[in-house]
């Protein structure tokens, strides 16, 4: 449902006169789950709509297309000539100064960068300034309610059984001399979300050995391997469960095949597992604190401590993504490296945070999902692993 109040409140709170939403054929995603457009909703011509700090919004719409906001309140401009449709905008902002859209400088932010170059470039010669939409768009893409953070809780229970049902497995073969395969274990984990009505984006990660020194392994019957006693086998898995607005599990465990893991990867692990906490507790002391917190300023907390160790070229992603409906979701990453992501960390959003350190032979990640409430109050699920579990002990 189209939320007019909430959106002229957290215009006001972030300092905007308002909030021009902007889309052709489709390409402004996040313009359209805002303004309630139905998936199916075909534009073929452009429309704009502004929405004030105060007072009513206003629409410009196509001639061919009249009815194309007519869900939305507020008044009505037709255009049909470009001339018209430059005049229009013009009126949209005038008197404004300062207009959020789709748009991120430099492309920093390619999530939030929905509206082209030539666009801004028309609304900014109308004598405005554009800033981004990016922070406006988390509390109406990335912000969670009671019933989606439930569904967070309920999902993480059963992801992390599947973690148990994998560990399981890959001793019985161990034990047995019959070793399964990464895509077998795989199963193992397709299987139990199916018999739970769990929906995963894509199949899950089962890296084992050199495998694991691949960020996005995908497990094939090309190159399959065996989870066999003495090798490292890395696990991440995501799932949300199958009803509406549900919102996803994203966790990751790592396991030896054997009952006592090699020093090599204990070291290893244990600068990972530091890095992880390192960011968490940042967080949960600037929420405590009141104070605001950035995307960057958690990667930043957690690469430290693997760069101070002597792996930084080996940290060859962010610390962690916004985590919603989609498993990559709208809200702010914990991100200093891939881009500079400087929006604000909110409370009532869901993101993972998730450190690796990914050599030639081996790679090692702890992922857990960090959501804060609408008090500010940190809650962590996914289990903290504190070492690398040995599956034979």
């Amino acid at each position: 449902m189209f939320q007019l109040a909430g959106i002229q409140k957290a215009l006001k709170e972030f300092g905007f006169d308002g909030w021009l939403f902007f889309d052709f054929h489709g390409a402004n995603v996040l313009a359209r789950r805002i303004l309630d457009f139905e998936s199916s909703a075909l534009v073929t011509r452009r429309f704009y709509y502004m929405v004030p700090a105060e007072g009513e919004p206003t629409k410009l719409v196509h001639r061919i297309e009249p009815g194309m906001l007519d869900h939305l309140p507020g008044t009505k401009k037709i255009y049909l000539k470009w001339e018209e449709l430059e005049a229009g905008v013009a009126d949209l902002v005038k008197g404004m100064k300062r207009v959020a859209m789709e748009y991120s400088p430099r492309n920093a932010i390619p999530y939030v960068s929905k509206v082209d170059a030539g666009t801004i470039d028309l609304v900014r010669g109308a004598g405005v300034e554009v800033a981004s939409s990016g922070d406006l768009i988390q509390f109406f893409e990335a912000t969670l309610d009671e019933d989606q953070w439930q569904s967070h809780v309920e999902v993480e229970k059963l992801t992390t059984r599947a973690f148990d049902l994998c560990w399981a497995k890959i001793a019985e073969g161990a034990r047995s001399g019959k070793p399964y395969t990464e895509t077998q274990i795989q199963k193992v984990i397709l299987d139990h979300f199916e018999a739970h009505d769990l929906i995963p984006d894509h199949p899950p990660i089962v890296a084992v050995g050199p495998h694991s020194g691949d960020p996005h392994f995908e497990p094939s019957t090309r190159e399959d391997t065996l989870v066999a006693e003495g090798e490292l086998v890395m696990i991440d898995l995501w799932a949300r469960i199958n009803r509406p607005r549900s919102v996803f599990s994203d966790i990751t465990k790592i396991g030896f095949v054997g009952d006592r893991v090699p020093e090599k990867y204990e070291k290893v692990f244990a600068v990972v597992a530091e890095a992880r906490d390192a960011a968490i507790t940042l967080i949960k002391e600037r929420f405590a604190a009141g104070k605001e917190l950035r995307g960057w300023e958690v990667d930043d907390a957690a690469r430290a401590v693997i760069e101070s160790a002597g792996y930084g070229r080996y940290f060859v992603h962010r610390t962690g993504h916004s985590i919603g409906e989609d498993l990559h979701g709208n809200g702010t990453h914990m991100d200093n490296l891939e881009t500079h992501d400087d929006r604000l960390v909110l409370p009532n959003t869901l993101f993972s945070i998730e450190p690796g350190i990914y050599m030639d032979k081996f790679g090692l990640r702890s992922e857990i999902n960090v959501f804060i409430d609408g008090t500010g109050t940190v809650h962590v699920t996914g289990g903290l692993q504190g070492c690398v579990l040995p599956i034979l002990g």
